[in-house]
C-alpha cells in the first residue's frame, strides 16, 4: 500500500516497548501510515510509555505539553495531527491523561494496540479522547498482521507478557496484567519472518520471560528451554538471547539449553534486586540470596563461561545499612559482567509505596554511589579480561569513523573494529585488543563467517 500519512512513535523504556512500537507501526501501515523521523511532519504521534522509572507519568505530561503547539500548528495549516498515548503510563493514568491533556486523541494500554485502526477511526469522527485500557479476553497477538517491522540484524520478539509474581515495588501486574504465553508455533512463525527480513540475532522478550509456558505444536506445553531448542533449528539464526528472567523460574530444561545450544548466548540477565533475605521477603521476591546463588552455580556448572547481569534496588523501605552490606557482599561473590542499579522510588498503587519506613533520599543516593562503584569496577574487570581473546562478533552497523563497523560480542559488549561494510550482518571472529568501561576494541581475523547461516 502507498504510504500517504506519516507516523512518529517515541518509545520509552524496555525492549518490549521497542517491539510494541514496531507492531503498532505494522497495525497502522494498512491505513497508509509510514514512518517519520520528525513529529512536526507527522499525521499521527504516539508516545509509547513506560511506568518503571521515577516520575514516568510527569515526563509524559511534559512531552505532551511540548507536542500541543505542534498539533495546533498543524491544525492552522489545515492538517489533523492525531496524538496518542500508549503503554504502561496510559494503562495506569488513562482518565488522568485525558483530563490533564485534552488535546490527546487516543489513550490505549499495552494489551489493546491491535485496536488502533478502530481507535483512529473513532478519533477522526468525533472530538474528545478515545480511551481503551481494558484487558481483553482475546490475545492482541491473534489480531496483529503477520509482517513485523524490520529491526536490522538484531531483533526483538515478545513471547510472554504480564507477571503473576506481584513484587511489592512493581507496577507490571497492574499495567500488563496476568502472565500470558504465546503459542510456540506462532513464535516460530514470527521468528522465521524476522530471519527472512535479515535478523541474525533474536532476543526473546517477556516481563517474566522464563515463566513461558506456551502451547506446543502438538497440543502439549513448552517451557522456554524447549522453545529455544526449536528456535535454534531455524535456518539462518545465529544467536538467541532472552530477557527479563526471574530466579524462581530457572528450571532444569532451561539450564540444559544453556549447556547444549551454541546459539544461546552466554550472558544471562537475572535480577536479584537485593542481597538481604529480609528485604527480599519484604519485596515478595520468594527466593533468598542463597537460592539465587545456587541457581547461578547450576548455570555455571552447565556452562562455565556464562556471565551474569542483574538489577538492584537500593533504599527499599526499611532497608538498613546491614541489609545494604548484604547486597554488596552478594555482588562481590557473584562478580557481574554488567548491571543496572536504581534508587527505590514509590509507584502509586504498589504495596511498597505505602510502607512507613521510607529511606531518606540522601541515604539512598550514598548507598547507590557505593554500589555503582563496585558494579562499574566489576564491569571494567570483565571487559579487560577479554583482551587477548578471540570472540565471535555479530557486526551490526557502521561505526563513527570511516571504515569502522560496530558489533556485539556474545556477552553483549559493543565491539569496534575496522572491517569492510559488506560484513555487516555476519558473525566473524575478532581478536580483542583493547577494553573501555563500556566497549571493546577488536581486530578482524578473517572475512568468512564462522557460524553457518
Amino acid at each position: 500500500m502507498r504510504m500517504t500519512k506519516k507516523l512518529f512513535i517515541k518509545t520509552y523504556g524496555c525492549q518490549m516497548n521497542v517491539y510494541d512500537s514496531g507492531r503498532m507501526a505494522d497495525v497502522l501501515a494498512p491505513l497508509g501510515y509510514g514512518p517519520s523521523e520528525d513529529p512536526r511532519d507527522a499525521d499521527m504521534v504516539i508516545l509509547n510509555t513506560c511506568h518503571i522509572r521515577e516520575k514516568a507519568a510527569e515526563k509524559v505530561f511534559s512531552e505532551l505539553g511540548r507536542l500541543k503547539p505542534l498539533k495546533d500548528a498543524a491544525r492552522r495549516r489545515g492538517r489533523r495531527m492525531i496524538l496518542a498515548v500508549a503503554g504502561c503510563v496510559a494503562q495506569a493514568e488513562g482518565e488522568e491523561i485525558l483530563r490533564r491533556a485534552p488535546h490527546v486523541d487516543i489513550v490505549l494500554g499495552p494489551q489493546t494496540y491491535h485496536r488502533l485502526p478502530e481507535l483512529v477511526a473513532t478519533a477522526t469522527r468525533r472530538s474528545g479522547g478515545a480511551l481503551d485500557t481494558d484487558f481483553p479476553v482475546e490475545s492482541k497477538f491473534d489480531h496483529l498482521p503477520g509482517a513485523s517491522a524490520p529491526h536490522g540484524v538484531s531483533s526483538f520478539l515478545t513471547i510472554q507478557e504480564g507477571c503473576d509474581k506481584f513484587c511489592t515495588f512493581c507496577v507490571v501486574p497492574y499495567t500488563r496484567g496476568a502472565e500470558f504465553s504465546r503459542p510456540a508455533a506462532e513464535v516460530l512463525d514470527e521468528a522465521r519472518r524476522q530471519i527472512a527480513a535479515g535478523a541474525r540475532e533474536i532476543t526473546l522478550l517477556g516481563q517474566n520471560v522464563n515463566a513461558y509456558h506456551g502451547t506446543a505444536p502438538d497440543g502439549g506445553e513448552w517451557g522456554l528451554g524447549r522453545l529455544i531448542r526449536a528456535l535454534a533449528q531455524l535456518p539462518g539464526i545465529a544467536r538467541i538471547r532472552y530477557t527479563t528472567s526471574h530466579p524462581r523460574d530457572v528450571d532444569d530444561e532451561l539450564v540444559d539449553a544453556h549447556r547444549d545450544i551454541a546459539a544461546l548466548m552466554p550472558l544471562l540477565h537475572l535480577p536479584v534486586q537485593s542481597g538481604s533475605d529480609r528485604i527480599l521477603a519484604a519485596m515478595n521476591r520468594r527466593h533468598t540470596a542463597q537460592d539465587y546463588l545456587r541457581t547461578l552455580e547450576r548455570l555455571r556448572r552447565a556452562l562455565p563461561e556464562i556471565a551474569f547481569s542483574s538489577d538492584f534496588i537500593v533504599g527499599y523501605p526499611g532497608e538498613s545499612e546491614r541489609d545494604f552490606e548484604a547486597t554488596l557482599a552478594l555482588v562481590r561473590e557473584v562478580g557481574y559482567a554488567q548491571s543496572f542499579s536504581f534508587k527505590y522510588s514509590p509507584r502509586p498503587g504498589t504495596p511498597a509505596a505505602s510502607e512507613p519506613e521510607q529511606v531518606p533520599d540522601d541515604v539512598k543516593s550514598e548507598r547507590l554511589a557505593r554500589l555503582q562503584e563496585l558494579l562499574e569496577a566489576q564491569q571494567r574487570a570483565f571487559n579487560e579480561c577479554q583482551v587477548g581473546r578471540t570472540l565471535e562478533v555479530l557486526l551490526e552497523r557502521p561505526g563513527r569513523h570511516p571504515g569502522q563497523l560496530v558489533g556485539r560480542s556474545p556477552y553483549l559488549q559493543p565491539v569496534h573494529l575496522r572491517a569492510p561494510a559488506h560484513l555487516a550482518g555476519r558473525v566473524v571472529p575478532v581478536r580483542i585488543v583493547g577494553a573501555e568501561p563500556n566497549s571493546l576494541a577488536g581486530e578482524g581475523l578473517e572475512t568468512e563467517e564462522r557460524i553457518p547461516a
